[in-house]
């Protein structure tokens, strides 16, 4: 065996979605802010992620984190979100995955019964709280960066389909929220993949056709996910939703920035208040909290800071090594799992 790299990665998943967290191997990479280290591995060090994410390492469904120290005097840890096309500046699911690997492998010191610290991400901090016993994490509460609505009812133009009203917001990312029922959807998993083949040119009309831009960050910019959401019945109720994710595939989670889009959009639509909230649900049945934590303003547009919650397993150690003789050392793609 001859490796000329070495990366350790504990396993972690969050409702069902596996979002692994490097802990060893990997300098943090250059920059005065998350979101310049983030653009570095985008620009200049997207081996990392092609390396792990793609095949015969990876599949479509990881996501992985590289945790940093952080870049503010008032965090406690860099986090930078590696999914399997590009780097969000923000997830939920990868928070509180994160969270949890750095409580119960002692990265971070565990204090019982509640862990309070705040992320270093590129959207901004995210301010945590882990309910923790025993040395096991059972709760982490994450209290989102600053969200907003776009469009209320846009229509959008989807080949194939024809006019689809959207809402678009800001949970992290940029999100197309169309209602599922409308379009002959109950969220099911029998649906998974019809749900994946529109929710795909949903996600492509509306980066066309609705231009978006995050008024404090105007690098942060265009749809790049599509959420088929069921009724919402009111406050403290469960409701379903399924987000499609790059580059084809379902968020087996609720999906944590996409419930904090979808949470601004009930806001905006008076269906919620501050204080409020209501239980997000996937599409196999894991569930998060949310809530309405108070409203803000961003830039000149209304919003709100949501909070997110669940629970996340740690489920194997692994160390990936690079030999410099592999032929697929910068990984690969197929379209039968990976798209056209």
């Amino acid at each position: 065996m001859r490796w000329e790299r070495t990366v350790t990665v504990i396993g972690c998943h969050v409702g069902g979605e596996e979002n692994d967290v490097i802990v060893g191997g990997v300098l943090p990479p250059p920059g005065a802010t998350m979101f310049e280290k983030k653009r570095y591995l985008e620009t200049h060090g997207d081996e990392l992620r092609r390396w792990l994410l793609l095949e015969p390492r990876g599949k479509p469904t990881l996501c992985v984190n590289l945790v940093t120290p952080p870049t503010r005097p008032d965090c406690d840890a860099g986090l930078i979100i590696m999914e399997a096309t590009d780097y969000p500046p923000m997830s939920g699911s990868n928070t509180i995955c994160t969270v949890t690997v750095l409580l119960e492998t002692g990265m971070l010191p565990m204090r019982e019964p509640v862990t309070s610290l705040t992320l270093d991400t590129p959207a901004g901090p995210v301010p945590v709280e882990a309910r923790c016993r025993d040395g096991k994490v059972e709760r982490v509460q994450l209290t989102n960066v600053p969200c907003f609505v776009t469009h209320l009812g846009a229509q959008l133009d989807v080949d194939g389909v024809g006019p689809i009203a959207v809402d678009v917001a800001y949970g992290g990312a940029f999100f197309a929220i169309v209602d599922a029922p409308s379009l002959g959807f109950a969220v099911e998993p029998k649906e998974a993949r019809e749900l994946v083949a529109l929710g795909n040119r949903i996600t492509a009309a509306a980066a066309q056709q609705l231009a978006v831009r995050h008024p404090e960050n105007p690098d942060i910019h265009g749809v790049t996910f599509t959420e088929f959401a069921m009724p919402f019945n009111g406050p403290g109720t469960v409701s379903r939703n399924a987000v499609v994710v790059a580059p084809g595939r379902l968020d087996r989670s609720p999906c944590g920035t996409g419930t904090s889009a979808r949470l601004a959009v009930l806001r905006a639509r008076g269906q919620l208040a501050p204080g409020q909230g209501f239980i997000h649900e996937s599409i196999i049945g894991s569930r998060f909290e949310a809530g309405i934590a108070r409203e803000v303003k961003v830039g000149d547009r209304p919003g709100i800071v949501p909070t997110i919650a669940g629970q996340a397993w740690i489920t194997g150690i692994f160390q990936h090594g690079l030999d410099p003789s592999d032929p697929f050392r910068s990984g690969y793609t197929l379209p039968d799992l990976w798209g056209a």
